[in-house]
């Protein structure tokens, strides 16, 4: 069986840069939706707080370093991009192991912004419902008082 240089470097080809791109802001949802979970939510709370105590009360300089990855959303998003890079094979810009280099760096980036995002939009709504809070209260409180008059 006998190849032409075409067949024989196929697998060289790269994939179109649009769909590069749709590849690298999908792949970074689920990369920021897992480091935020682990790094934030309460679900992994007791881990979490383990990792803490030991990242702040170890005397062991590895030990403060590697138990605090998984207490930063940044730092963790680097080991669920690996995840990914080696799940996908997805590569950016280039079809050897600097696509992956420039990948990874891309989706740590987006996945972080991401994040970042989030973070932003969940304060607001943490306002957004102490004020409804408060004003219910006071609601509340000034039916109580026209009652007792």
């Amino acid at each position: 069986m006998t190849f032409d240089n075409k067949q024989r470097h196929q697998h060289l080809e790269m994939i179109p840069l649009a769909t590069q791109i749709a590849w690298l802001f999908i792949l970074a949802a689920p990369i920021a939706c897992i480091a935020w979970t682990i790094t934030h939510e309460e679900v992994f709370r007791e881990p979490r707080d383990y990792c803490i105590r030991i990242s702040k009360g170890s005397n062991h300089f590895w030990k403060r370093k590697f138990f605090y990855l998984f207490t930063c959303e940044y730092c963790f998003s680097h080991y669920v991009t690996v995840l990914v890079l080696f799940l996908t094979r997805y590569k950016l810009l280039l079809n050897d192991w600097r696509g992956y280099v420039i990948a990874g760096f891309a989706l740590v980036w987006v996945a972080n912004v991401y994040m970042s995002l989030f973070g932003l939009i969940r304060i607001d709504i943490k306002k957004e419902k102490t004020e409804v809070m408060e004003i219910e209260k006071k609601v509340e409180d000034h039916g109580t008082e026209d009652n007792g008059q």
